[in-house]
């Protein structure tokens, strides 16, 4: 046994050589020690993998020869319920253009977490779901030096694009110009390449010129790329005049073939990362300013990560939520979530709602009403009926979750009917998608 153990660890070892010698690139300053850092844990990872297999595989044929074949019961039934798994996946019904992944289970609407502060701001600056593209076909707002190809699945609604090349980037083909404070918003699927059970890639917001390299391992005069490595939440920040700085997360892991909501605040140099309903990374001085990215990018460095992605959303931050209530007597949000087609809240409205519940509750003589709205997508009667129910939803969790007497809250639903932009581009569907807080 400790022979073959040698022989599988020299020859794993041998390959460690060849992979960290082919990933070991020029970074910026002391972001070259970083990255070889990471790739040297995915080595790590496989010898240990190696190990244990070899000493799982001979304690199990010395336990199969002393207990006379007890185990292939155990072996069988295990079997067994593979396939079973694999035949039901087979059976959720997927068209010719429809991308099969693992089934997500449904999450509790809200989550009452006090770490979870995030409160989306009041104006879209940028949104992205794939509608305009056709499936099949590459974005148009989109450019890489891989491949990739507009799909739906069959979890979940809606157009996504999936990235299915290794050591690629996935860059917006014109400037997004952000201020100092604003919020990143997007869905994920975590799709790893076949077989695998990790999965890696990253998100970059950067400053760059027109004549930057999308290629660049870190491109641009500064910026900050945040990911998921090994099932966890990390973030880099790297500037070219000084260090690079890097920040990770103990929180929420992130399972493989599942469906994510990610969220990332930033607030002139401070970072906050949302996933799950907690708040998983919050770095308060970590971010070079001043902030003045101009340009995202999606990149997968790693051999593991395919990932779907939609509904590309980055907006202003802090919504002044009592000036506009009080004040103003209207709030527009853009924080209460549902599912397409569908009126439960998520998790994600948490913050939003409960922005609204202290207002309501350190000023016991105001009411409000809530009015849901949607854009001109579907049939007018069935918007309306949609808008109706979401309202009524936003008002049953303010009294459930929130202990906002009923007496003061009513709740109503305009469908497409008042539009505040043209249903003409995914960006312009995105801002007539909207919970109306009126003060009566």
């Amino acid at each position: 046994m400790k022979l073959l153990k040698l022989i599988l660890f020299a020859a794993i070892l041998g390959l460690s050589y060849d992979v960290s010698a082919q990933i070991h690139v020029d970074l910026k300053g002391k972001l070259n020690d970083q990255l070889n850092d990471r790739a040297n844990k995915h080595v790590d990872n496989a010898i240990d993998k190696g190990l244990d297999a070899i000493e799982e595989g001979v304690a199990n044929s010395v336990n199969n020869d002393n207990n006379d074949g007890d185990n292939n019961d155990d072996e069988d039934s295990e079997s067994e319920n593979k396939s079973k798994k694999a035949k039901d996946s087979d059976r959720s019904g997927s068209t010719d253009q429809e991308e099969t992944v693992k089934p997500v289970q449904d999450k509790v609407s809200i989550l009452s977490s006090t770490k979870y502060d995030f409160v989306p701001g009041d104006k879209v600056l940028f949104f992205e779901d794939f509608s305009q593209d056709a499936v099949g076909d590459f974005p148009a707002l989109w450019t890489t030096n891989g491949s990739g190809e507009v799909k739906t699945v069959n979890i979940a609604p809606g157009n996504w694009l999936h990235m299915n090349t290794e050591d690629a980037v996935y860059a917006m083909t014109k400037e997004i110009p952000l201020p100092e404070n604003f919020i990143f918003e997007c869905d994920v699927i975590t799709a790893p390449k076949d077989g695998d059970d990790i999965f890696d890639f990253s998100i970059s917001f950067f400053h760059a010129n027109d004549d930057y390299r999308i290629d660049d391992l870190f491109p641009g005069d500064n910026g900050f790329k945040m990911g998921i490595e090994n099932g966890r939440w990390w973030v880099q920040s790297y500037s070219n005049e000084k260090d690079g700085k890097d920040g990770e997360s103990t929180l929420s892991p992130v399972g493989v073939n599942e469906l994510h909501h990610i969220i990332a605040w930033v607030q002139k140099g401070r970072i906050r990362i949302y996933h799950s309903g907690q708040k998983v990374i919050d770095l308060p001085t970590f971010l070079y300013t001043p902030i003045n990215y101009n340009h995202l990018r999606f990149s997968l460095w790693s051999m593991v990560g395919r990932p779907y992605v939609t509904n590309i959303r980055i907006t202003t931050a802090g919504a002044d939520t009592r000036s506009k209530l009080l004040t103003e007597g209207k709030l527009i949000s853009y924080g209460i979530y549902f599912d397409v087609n569908k009126d439960a809240v998520k998790a994600e409205s948490f913050g939003a709602l409960n922005d609204i519940a202290k207002i309501l509750k350190e000023n016991p003589e105001v009411r409000i009403k809530i009015v849901g709205h949607t854009d001109s997508d579907g049939a007018d009667a069935s918007n309306l009926d949609l808008s109706k129910r979401r309202g009524a939803s936003v008002k049953n969790e303010l009294v459930k979750t929130f202990g906002i007497d009923a007496s003061r809250l009513e709740s109503d639903g305009k469908g497409e009917s008042v539009p505040i932009a043209p249903n003409d581009t995914p960006s312009n569907k995105s801002l007539n998608r909207r919970v109306e807080f009126i003060k009566l």
